[in-house]
């Protein structure tokens, strides 16, 4: 962290601070397996945080359980590391109980879209102005490498050991047909794509959700790692994709699970008031009669 100040001839301004990734690093060291793709999203987010500017203690990050619900504990950030399922119901209490927090939520698919995906979609129509990042990986890696709700029908596991025959959970289309106003996907193999998607994400105002396909390099199929997801991927910026087109996001994100699509996919452009919003005005409104009590 460093402070630097205005050179223009003024009067001398205040300090003003900014960030470097290591500021957002804490000291405990990750213990995913190595090539995990965990490790480029936890560094995409340090890199996001100090583009954003708000100092570690202003921040928040809730999770669930799994392996990309450590990530709490790499950052310097307040963190909260809940029950299976539960993040999103903590975060918004966190939010509700202090608006000015910056407060992010991390979780995989089976966190987010099995014991956790009847949150989602509350979560989503109050709005508050939260940031959900779910590192979806097709698989339970922390548990051993079962069935999730993500995993491809016809794929072998511990718990589907002749060929899955469920259809797997769409969570880009799930999110847009909840009225999501952010939804973006991205790779960890793409750094750079995925640390932009994850600061459109923190500043965008209100309930955002990023996709991040973080191939698991134990229990994951071979052709959904690093190497082959870089090959594989399509920049929606390179397609010429309007953010603002809803009903194209929804039509390119029915393709998940064949074709992979990086970038945002929707960006309400005209933004609703956040449910935290309406909480500061109601306390506002309710202050002068509580100081007359």
């Amino acid at each position: 962290m460093s402070s630097t100040t205005a050179d223009c001839g003024c009067p001398p301004a205040a300090p003003v601070e900014t960030y470097t990734a290591k500021d957002f690093r804490s000291t405990l060291k990750p213990i995913w397996c190595p090539g995990c793709g965990d490790y480029g999203v936890v560094t995409g987010l340090y890199r996001a945080l100090a583009s954003i500017g708000r100092p570690p203690h202003e921040i928040a990050f809730v999770s669930g359980i799994g392996c990309s619900s450590r990530i709490p504990g790499y950052t310097t950030a307040y963190g909260f590391n809940t029950v299976h399922g539960r993040a999103l119901p903590i975060a918004q209490g966190i939010k509700m109980a202090n608006p000015d927090l910056l407060v992010l939520v991390a979780g995989g698919d089976g966190d987010g879209f099995s014991i956790g995906g009847g949150h989602v979609p509350h979560a989503i129509r109050r709005n508050l102005d939260l940031t959900y990042i779910v590192m979806d990986n097709h698989i339970y890696g922390l548990t051993k490498g079962q069935l999730s709700p993500t995993t491809p029908r016809g794929a072998k596991t511990s718990t589907s050991s002749y060929g899955s025959i469920e259809e797997p959970v769409n969570p880009l289309l799930y999110v847009l047909a909840y009225g999501c106003g952010f939804v973006a996907q991205a790779i960890p193999s793409d750094m750079d794509g995925m640390t932009k998607v994850i600061e459109e994400a923190i500043r965008y105002p209100g309930f955002s959700f990023v996709n991040i396909q973080s191939p698991c390099v134990t229990f994951g199929d071979p052709e959904d790692q690093a190497k082959v997801q870089k090959a594989k991927m399509k920049k929606l910026s390179d397609l010429g994709h309007d953010p603002a087109n809803r009903l194209r996001a929804m039509e390119l994100a029915q393709t998940y699970g064949t074709d992979l699509y990086t970038g945002v996919f929707y960006r309400n452009p005209n933004p609703p008031q956040t449910y935290d919003h309406y909480i500061r005005e109601r306390q506002e409104a309710l202050r002068p009669k509580q100081a007359a009590a």
